[in-house]
């Protein structure tokens, strides 16, 4: 681009520039300022050849300046194409390791070595509310993490968690799914302990192991959740009848275990309603069916309010207030039989 007269007369400008074959002349400013668009694409196409004066540069940052058009820039490319070296081989070493096509996906975690853990941070025998309130704040923040998540069970120091049938989460790779959810059960578990433990300093941090089991049916999955509720009522039932008799017996350790040794759960009753007064089915949901968490979907529907006319009226709420809203339920139930399932059909439905 090649300037060749520049004036400024009493609010005038005179210019003419001249590109490749193409002459224009400019009388006014006004005029200037309707040709702003096209001096922008020549400077930028001067500015951007290799070669060229550093005079004629300078004469076209002082024209821009005077018509309120930015500087032009050069341009600059990068490379997108990643460098290779002879190491890049190692990567064949790498597996894929996909979830099966339509299979529940369930994420298990459990606490490792907690047994030591709990008598570490002086947690309360056989149950501590705080610790089991603990397991569930965790588990909602995962939750609230993976949307693909339609149900959790929790019971002790252990954790499952349902991702539905259809997700496609990290392409359905199983270590990629495994590894996220348990390091952010392990995070949230340390940084809410403060609020359940205020008097009890963590003393170390705590491990979680996890695994991935696949269920190819809604009857397997039902099963697996069944099971894991009647393992709950067993170590609570075993536990309860432990703890009272070290606790208020003053039997050791070892003595309460013999004494529980080849009972049957109804020989555990017995005992703890002749010796301790207690009716099993009385003690907390919470203990003896652990925790249930699924979508709260009844706060997405239609919420209805009263008018000033003391009328029923009916809106829906906002996307914005449904997201804030649909938060997880916390459940202590019966997963066993059919009630919680026909009450909760959109757990188990396709997407």
């Amino acid at each position: 681009m090649l300037l060749t007269k520049t004036l400024f007369n009493s609010g005038k400008l005179s210019l003419t520039y001249v590109q490749s074959h193409i002459s224009v002349s400019i009388k006014t400013f006004s005029q200037c300022k309707h040709h702003l668009n096209t001096l922008r694409r020549f400077s930028c196409q001067s500015f951007q050849r290799k070669s060229g004066s550093l005079s004629s540069q300078r004469n076209l940052l002082g024209l821009c300046g005077a018509l309120g058009a930015p500087a032009p820039c050069r341009k600059f490319s990068t490379n997108t194409v990643m460098a290779k070296s002879k190491f890049d081989y190692v990567r064949q070493f790498e597996i894929d390791d996909p979830c099966l096509p339509n299979c529940w996906i369930v994420i298990r975690i459990d606490g490792k070595g907690f047994h030591k853990f709990t008598e570490a941070h002086n947690y309360m025998k056989p149950n501590d509310e705080r610790g089991l309130g603990l397991m569930s704040c965790a588990a909602q923040r995962v939750m609230n993490e993976f949307k693909e998540i339609v149900l959790a069970y929790g019971q002790s120091d252990e954790y499952s968690f349902v991702f539905h049938k259809n997700c496609q989460v990290f392409n359905r790779r199983a270590s990629k799914i495994m590894t996220n959810v348990v390091s952010l059960f392990a995070s949230s578990f340390t940084m809410y302990w403060p609020r359940y433990f205020n008097t009890q300093e963590l003393q170390y941090p705590p491990a979680f192991d996890a695994r991935v089991v696949l269920y190819p049916s809604d009857e397997n999955l039902r099963d697996y959740l069944s099971w894991r509720q009647a393992d709950c009522h067993i170590n609570n039932l075993y536990n309860t009848c432990f703890w009272k008799l070290v606790q208020e017996k003053g039997l050791s350790p070892a003595q309460s275990e013999a004494r529980l040794r080849g009972t049957l759960s109804s020989d555990k009753n017995e005992l703890l309603f002749s010796e301790f007064n207690i009716n099993y089915n009385n003690i907390p949901e919470l203990y003896r069916k652990g925790s249930v968490l699924i979508r709260n979907k009844e706060l997405n529907g239609p919420e209805k309010t009263m008018t000033s006319n003391n009328e029923d009226k009916t809106r829906y709420l906002k996307s914005e207030q449904k997201k804030a809203l649909a938060s997880c339920l916390v459940l202590h139930c019966d997963i066993i039989g059919k009630k919680f399932w026909e009450e909760y059909p959109y757990i188990l439905s396709d997407k």
